[in-house]
């Protein structure tokens, strides 16, 4: 028999920790002041996070540590150092993004339980099993999944699935959008999301707001996720006010539990926060205009303090949760004992005054149970008293309210009680023992079989595994030295992938380019040498580690990378940079162009948006998922010899004709300093 899906809700502050935890969650998912993907939420100092862990003990509540952004070298020994001290306390789990890290406490703190974050992009069975065989308990799965590919990922291997069922949906994939980052400097992956999507992106025949969905609403869907194996029913919302974190958590409990939601209660769930009402469109598999939305004039009004009175009403007080028992023992000439049990703990407490013989009314078996039934204001709900009183006993009532009181504190104080030690001291090293040498050589990445002679220069060049295969063999036959290259974008097609390379093998190309986990896996599985891509959003040394580990050949750095922390990287894994091209700021499963009169009729695989201040970026679709990129091409021609500790830079060809892409590789070999509406990324800048 399946265990009950988990409640899990967001808890951005002590106030909304409250308000879940009365409201029925099961689970709640919080921050510290650092390494959260939320870093705007009001979170928790270490202090806080103590008392926020003891709380949740004291009432059953699991507590899950969000450690879920990209790490720089300078953050990880912080980040463990974190993670140690949130294990010490009692902590269920952490939640992960960074592989190093993840690498790093797999090592470090071995019972410590590994959940992977959203972040960590994995849509795939192969991608759950690739963190399964890590070591991760549990994977936060993409948003974007249909319930059948839910169900073909819970079939795939054993570990546990968290899915978001109610809250926001960013437009991109999560860990693969650089949309704030490339634009202001703020990275989603290092929790100062700006949120840029959700400002006004024209497309035309279509939204004005092209870029911003609706919130996701799946709580009507909880028994099937519950019947596919799903394990935890995630509430989007560290941000939000505890208002709507009760009423998402009570909207929840009443479909578990009723199988329905009230009219009230869903009434109170839109109001507190909705953009145009909610979507199911991913999990049914009806991805359209009607999913996108905005939030409204109305939207925000709906709010207002009338409603928001009427929910902090129904979380006001204690929810008593924890079922106990009592037996209460009076004897003559003895000290009356109390024994309490929770089902796991029990314990024994004994007054300090001797019962005596009555001389008016005596000690009644009633009397003492209404006593010890008054559990008002805590979290404990009487299931069972027994008592056992001897013949014409007298015994004040005070002193059985305070063996009440002595019982329910000790109980509280066991329950809060992990028996945990603090992990040993951890020192992060970086060693740089990696050769400096020069970028001399150089990669080429096509969507398209349209690839110029001049590129066979390259040691390198990757195409589409969906390519024809004619078209591969031509390729081969013309010397270019070919790899294939994984979609990012797997979601649903994994069978038809694993095909695709095969069909690449036995044309005997084994190399492949592979920016997703669930990718890396699939093509390690099926013999390929491995060639990670920018995706795998490799940050710091501990990640180049695990790639070393893990069977790469090299790797592309994450171009959220300055050139300084680049040099400094440490391992021996060869690794390089990209050098030109479009930079994608979007992966979408939902794709702009639904929003346009037609839909996908009118697209010829790639169409423009334009931003309020005029400019435009191009988004192109391969039938399965969306890539945005930015207004302008990255081109570093000139500064390409600045890269210390790189061994190869990549060109990245997109929407580019084939004169586009000869020039690009000119520019390259000229060192042209006269380019005009170019980037250079952010390898100078850097991000907040």
């Amino acid at each position: 028999m399946k265990n009950r899906i988990e409640i899990l809700s967001p808890a951005g502050g002590m106030e909304s920790l409250q308000a879940a935890v009365r409201s029925g969650t099961d689970a709640v998912y919080l921050g510290a002041k650092d390494f959260s993907a939320r870093a705007s939420a009001q979170n928790f100092s270490q202090e806080e996070l103590s008392e926020a862990i003891g709380y949740c003990r004291e009432r059953g509540v699991r507590v899950y540590l969000t450690l879920n952004t990209l790490m720089f070298d300078s953050d990880i020994e912080s980040a463990v150092e974190l993670a140690g001290y949130a294990y010490a306390q009692g902590i269920d789990a952490v939640i992960v993004q960074d592989i190093g890290l993840a690498s790093i406490l797999r090592k470090h703190l071995p019972d410590l339980r590994l959940h992977g974050s959203t972040q960590m992009s994995i849509h795939t069975p192969s991608g759950a099993k690739a963190l399964w065989e890590m070591g991760f308990s549990r994977v936060v799965l993409s948003r974007e999944l249909s319930l059948k590919e839910i169900q073909e990922i819970a079939e795939s291997c054993p570990i546990e699935l968290e899915v978001f069922v109610h809250g926001a949906l960013c437009m991109s994939v999560s860990g693969q959008c650089y949309f704030s980052a490339m634009l202001g400097g703020r990275s989603g992956n290092r929790g100062m999301c700006a949120q840029p999507c959700r400002l006004p992106f024209s497309l035309k025949g279509g939204s004005d707001h092209a870029l911003s969905l609706k919130d996701n609403s799946l709580i009507d869907y909880l028994p099937q996720l519950e019947a596919i194996g799903v394990t935890s029913a995630k509430i989007e919302g560290r941000m939000k006010r505890p208002e709507y974190v009760s009423a998402a958590v009570s909207a929840c409990r009443e479909k578990l539990q009723t199988g329905q939601v009230s009219t009230l209660t869903g009434d109170r769930l839109e109001g507190v926060f909705s953009r145009t009402g909610f979507t199911d469109g991913y999990l049914v598999g009806k991805r359209d205009g009607n999913m996108f939305g905005y939030r409204r004039k109305e939207d925000v009004t709906a709010a207002g303090e009338g409603l928001l009175r009427d929910i902090r009403n129904t979380y006001k007080n204690e929810l008593q949760r924890v079922e106990i028992s009592f037996h209460f023992c009076a004897e003559e000439g003895n000290f009356p004992s109390l024994t309490i049990s929770d089902g796991t703990h029990t314990l024994c407490v004994t007054g300090d005054t001797l019962t005596e013989q009555a001389r008016t009314l005596p000690l009644q078996e009633e009397k003492v149970a209404y006593l010890l039934s008054k559990t008002g204001g805590t979290p404990y709900k009487v299931r069972d008293i027994s008592c056992h009183i001897g013949q014409n006993l007298s015994l004040p009532v005070s002193k059985i309210n305070e063996l009440r009181r002595q019982a329910l504190e000790q109980l509280s104080e066991r329950r809060k009680d992990h028996g945990r030690t603090a992990p040993g001291v951890y020192k992060y090293t970086v060693e740089k023992t990696k050769e400096i040498r020069l970028p001399n050589r150089s990669r080429a990445r096509f969507t398209d079989t349209d690839i110029p002679v001049q590129f066979k220069d390259c040691e390198l060049v990757f195409v589409p595994v969906t390519s024809k295969e004619e078209d591969l063999r031509r390729l081969q036959s013309e010397g270019f030295t070919l790899g294939v290259e994984v979609p990012r974008g797997m979601f649903g097609r994994e069978n038809s992938l694993r095909k695709h390379l095969l069909t690449a093998r036995a044309l005997g190309i084994n190399h492949a380019l592979v920016s997703n986990i669930g990718a890396v896996y699939l093509a390690k599985e099926l013999g390929f040498r491995l060639h990670g891509g920018f995706g795998l959003n490799l940050t710091n040394t501990a990640s180049l580690l695990w790639a070393q580990e893990y069977g790469l050949e090299d790797v592309e750095l994450s171009f959220e990378l300055t050139q300084e922390q680049i040099s400094r990287l440490g391992a021996q894994i060869p690794r390089g940079i990209i050098a030109a091209g479009y930079l994608p700021l979007m992966l979408t499963r939902c794709c702009p162009g639904y929003t346009a009169q037609g839909g996908c009729k009118n697209c010829n695989k790639h169409q423009i948006l334009q931003d309020r201040l005029g400019k435009d970026f191009i988004f192109t679709c391969d039938g399965n998922c969306t890539e945005i990129l930015n207004c302008v091409p990255l081109l570093i021609p000139d500064k390409i010899n600045d890269f210390f500790g790189i061994d190869f830079y990549d060109f990245r060809f997109t929407v580019e004709n084939s004169v586009e892409k000869v020039e690009n590789i000119r520019r390259f070999s000229s060192k042209n300093q006269n380019l005009k509406d170019f980037t250079r990324g952010l390898y100078f800048r850097g991000i907040k």
